[in-house]
C-alpha cells in the first residue's frame, strides 16, 4: 500500500498540471468556456496549495481534508458535467473534470494519511525513551540519553525535501529566544543523507540539534517508521525509501516522556505554543517563567 502511495505522490502533481493546462489552452482556443472552467476549478486549487507549499516553504500545516477546496472540486466536476450532459459535446472536459475531482479526493483522504495510525507502543508517557543513536552536524554519535539529559522537544520529521517539514522547522525557529529563555533541547532528526542535515543547519542562526537518522535506525527504534514512504523518484536524490512518520516527543528534567505527537495526516502537525504549554502544565519548566519568556520572543 505504501508503495502504491509512493506513485501516487510522484504522479500526481504531474497529473494535475497536465489538466490545468490543457484546460487552459483549450479555453484559450476558444472552446467552452463553461466547461473548461469547470475542469480548471477541480485542478487549480489544490494545484495552487501544493506549489506554493513546495516553493515558498511557509505552511507547516492545513487544514485535513480541504472542505473549501473539496466543493470547489465537486462544483467544477458538476459543470463540466452539466454542459456534457446538456450539449453532448465536451465529453473530454466532464471525463477529465470528474477525474480531477476524485484524484483530489485520493490525495485528501487517502495519501495525506497514515491509514488511523496508532500511537507506538515504544512511546510511553511516564516511560524512559528508548535508547537510540543520531549522528550530529559534527559526525559526532549521540544517543538518546543525551540528547534528554534536560529538558527536550524531539521532531522526526521526514527530510528537508518535505515542504511543511521545513516550514515546521522555521516557524520554531521563529521562537528560538522563548524557547531557549526555558533551558529547552530542541532536537530536529531526519532520516535523510547526512550532507542535508549539515546544509538545512548551515541555513538558521539557532542553538538547535540537527541530526541524521542513519538507516531510518532511530525511527525503527521508536516504532514511527514509514516504509516506502519517499515519493517515488526521490531515490535519486540520494534519500532512503523508507522515511519516518511525523512525530514529536517532549521529555522531562528525568528524560522521561511528558507527550507525544504522533499525527495520522502529515500536513497536521503542532504549532510551537503547544509545545510550550506541555512543558509548563507538566511542570518541567518553570510557570513564573511565562511572562519573561513571553517578552522574549
Amino acid at each position: 500500500m505504501n508503495l502504491l502511495k509512493s506513485i501516487f505522490i510522484s504522479s500526481y502533481m504531474m497529473f494535475i498540471m497536465g489538466i490545468a493546462g490543457y484546460a487552459g489552452w483549450m479555453i484559450y482556443q476558444g472552446e467552452n468556456l463553461m466547461a473548461w472552467g469547470g475542469v480548471l476549478l477541480t485542478v487549480a486549487p489544490i494545484l495552487t496549495v501544493i506549489m506554493r507549499a513546495m516553493m515558498l516553504k511557509d505552511m507547516a500545516r492545513t487544514s485535513a481534508h480541504f472542505p473549501l477546496i473539496n466543493l470547489l472540486g465537486v462544483a467544477g466536476a458538476a459543470v463540466a458535467g452539466f454542459v456534457w450532459a446538456t450539449t453532448g459535446a465536451e465529453g473530454v472536459a466532464a471525463l477529465l473534470g470528474a477525474v480531477g475531482w476524485v484524484t483530489f479526493l485520493l490525495y485528501s483522504y487517502w495519501f495525506s494519511t497514515y491509514g488511523h495510525r496508532q500511537p507506538s507502543m515504544k512511546l510511553v508517557v511516564g516511560g524512559k525513551l528508548p535508547y537510540f543513536i543520531v549522528r550530529n552536524v559534527d559526525g559526532k554519535l549521540i544517543n538518546s540519553a543525551q540528547l534528554t539529559d534536560k529538558p527536550a522537544i524531539l521532531i522526526f520529521y521526514r527530510g528537508n525535501w518535505c515542504p511543511f517539514c521545513t516550514a515546521q522547522i522555521k516557524e520554531l525557529m521563529a521562537r528560538y529566544k522563548q524557547i531557549d529563555a526555558l533551558g529547552v533541547r530542541v532536537a530536529l532528526i531526519a532520516p535523510q543523507p547526512h550532507e542535508n542535515t549539515v546544509g538545512v543547519s548551515k541555513i538558521y542562526d539557532a542553538k538547535f540539534d540537527f541530526l541524521t537518522d542513519e538507516g531510518n535506525a532511530a525511527a525503527r527504534v521508536l516504532g514511527i517508521e514509514h516504509k516506502n514512504g519517499l515519493p517515488m523518484g526521490m531515490q535519486m536524490l540520494g534519500y532512503d525509501s523508507d522515511t519516518v512518520m511525523p512525530t514529536v516527543i517532549i521529555t522531562g528534567k528525568d528524560g522521561k516522556i511528558v507527550w507525544t505527537h504522533e499525527t495520522d495526516n502529515y500536513r497536521i502537525r503542532p504549532e510551537p505554543d503547544v509545545y510550550l504549554d506541555v512543558l509548563r502544565r507538566n511542570g518541567v519548566v518553570k510557570s513564573e517563567c511565562n511572562k519573561a519568556c513571553s517578552q522574549t520572543v
